[in-house]
């Protein structure tokens, strides 16, 4: 069989199923694309299958936690942000901008894209890892580092400003 008759005749299938596993349409839909591409990658192997839907179902559930928990992460994440920003003043949120603005100055490019995609874009280890092209270890020991770095200037303002 060829994939355009396995996705006309699986499709929907798919899609319903996420729909009714996760309660939204949109995010069932966006599981489904993401699935059946997965399984257009890999078609070659994936048609050789007793069972390809089974294949392609499971890619879409494992894909759909992974979107339910990133949303239901940043979902809790999202009150502690916008009830800190709302408690500071204008000058006191203006005066931390420039605190991190000067302290991203301070750290190499390596430790400043990996302290952004982690604290501002909230990627994962691995994530981080495969966006920088490199071993999960380094990340940390980069992020440790760039923290360490963050640190001492930031306890160095601190005391130019005493």
């Amino acid at each position: 069989m060829d994939f355009d008759t396995y996705y006309s005749a699986s499709y929907e299938r798919v899609r319903r199923s996420m729909a009714l596993t996760f309660r939204d349409p949109a995010l069932a839909e966006e599981i489904a694309q993401e699935a059946f591409f997965q399984t257009l990658r890999r078609w070659p192997k994936v048609s050789l299958l007793d069972h390809p839907e089974g294949w392609t179902m499971i890619v879409a559930l494992n894909k759909g936690r992974d979107l339910h928990r990133r949303r239901v992460r940043q979902a809790a994440k999202q009150p502690l942000l916008t009830q800190q920003s709302s408690s500071q003043s204008g000058e006191a949120r203006v005066e931390d901008r420039m605190m991190i603005a000067t302290l991203l100055e301070g750290v190499s490019d390596r430790q400043r894209e990996a302290l952004l995609l982690r604290y501002i874009t909230q990627l994962t280890i691995p994530e981080i890892a495969v966006v920088m092209g490199c071993a999960e270890g380094t990340v940390k020991a980069t992020l440790h580092t760039a923290l360490a770095t963050a640190s001492h200037l930031a306890k160095g303002a601190a005391h130019d400003t005493d």
